[in-house]
């Protein structure tokens, strides 16, 4: 797995939901490979932000707007001529999705839709990555593949859908690669990381309780998802904008990236390996009915294994490490030092001559087990 600096350099790079957990890593990178970022989306939403704490406010241009809104993302396409587009902007949140769900399809499909339009009214934009989730799979007791039917059972399941239906019509009536122009989806599978605020999230709920001296409450303890460290991710869309600007016809499509086999963890699993790294106590399983969510998502990345050339370079023990050492060092300095340190030593890593191979991670042992079926 290696990027090419020589490719970012002076590239212009559009990247909506810039001040977001996962667009601030993904600027903090963009900026260390040269590339001439604008972002375009909210404000950040907590105060002091991991972005305005990383300097990333003074590192690239920032258009305020909001994704529903196509003229605004029309002016910021023009403005910016951006060469790439890195679409990450959206509601990410289940809970959130649950009690806005008309917001949700807005934002998550119109707003997808949106900066299509937005692309086509352009003649800069090479290549389009388009971020939805490994939630829009119909079946997900699977180890899912890109071909895999889509679906959701509740909205934003159904937004992530929706956004990759879009995404394929517009690619194949408008965008085709025969005009120059590469279009992809990326799924993701959960993504962890040191600077992540968000409500109903499971790290971030871990390491505020902690903090407070709470025990945390897990709605799912024996629910199972692909865990993967946000900079494996971001590498992955990194790698896919590069390969849709060679060759847009072979890489145009969907694409998964999760961790590597065995790196599927139960919550309970995450939450043992998260308390025993701060060492903190235990947690509480939710009482009564929780909203409903799929007990097991599984993701097949052997596409982007063979094709790209992409492998998660951190096993999930790993991930959860650079994870809690990351939030450890923003709560006790109030910087974001660590966020630079983390993202030069994972690029070390990548950029070795012969990155080392990634083991099924160990799995930390609990003394208590859940059912995966369990409503708890």
């Amino acid at each position: 797995m290696r990027l090419d600096p020589e490719f970012w350099r002076g590239r212009r790079v559009l990247l909506t939901g810039h001040a977001g957990f996962k667009g601030t890593w993904l600027a903090a990178w963009l900026v260390e490979l040269g590339a001439e970022v604008t972002g375009f989306g909210h404000p950040p939403r907590w105060t002091p932000s991991l972005f305005e704490l990383a300097g990333l406010d003074h590192k690239i241009g920032a258009l305020s707007g909001d994704v529903r809104d196509r003229a605004a993302l029309v002016a910021a396409v023009a403005a910016a001529e951006p060469e790439i587009v890195l679409h990450l902007a959206g509601k990410p949140i289940v809970f959130d999705a649950l009690e806005d769900p008309i917001g949700t399809l807005e934002t998550n499909l119109m707003g997808t839709v949106n900066l299509l339009e937005a692309v086509r009214r352009s003649a800069s934009v090479r290549a389009v990555v388009v971020v939805t989730s490994d939630k829009c799979y119909r079946e997900p007791h699977q180890a899912c593949r890109e071909n895999d039917p889509l679906g959701g059972d509740e909205p934003y399941a159904a937004s992530k859908a929706c956004a990759e239906i879009a995404v394929h019509a517009w690619r194949t009536t408008y965008l085709p690669a025969r005009n120059g122009i590469g279009v992809a989806t990326a799924r993701a599978g959960n993504v962890i990381g040191g600077g992540d605020w968000s409500a109903h999230r499971l790290v971030p709920d871990l390491v505020r309780a902690f903090a407070a001296g709470r025990q945390p409450v897990l709605r799912r303890p024996g629910a199972i998802r692909p865990w993967q460290h946000v900079l494996d991710a971001l590498g992955g869309y990194l790698m896919l904008a590069e390969a849709l600007v060679r060759d847009p016809a072979r890489f145009a499509g969907a694409w998964n990236f999760g961790p590597a086999p065995g790196g599927e963890w139960t919550v309970a699993e995450i939450a043992a390996a998260v308390s025993r790294r701060l060492g903190a106590g235990g947690w509480q399983v939710e009482q009564g009915p929780v909203p409903a969510e799929a007990a097991l998502l599984r993701l097949s990345c052997e596409r982007a294994n063979r094709r790209l050339g992409w492998r998660a370079q951190l096993s999930t023990s790993e991930a959860v490490e650079w994870t809690v050492d990351g939030y450890r060092q923003l709560l006790e300095t109030g910087n974001a030092d660590w966020l630079l340190d983390q993202l030069r030593r994972y690029r070390a890593r990548i950029e070795a001559p012969q990155p080392r191979p990634v083991s099924a991670p160990a799995r930390p042992r609990l003394e208590v087990r859940h059912d995966l079926y369990s409503s708890g």
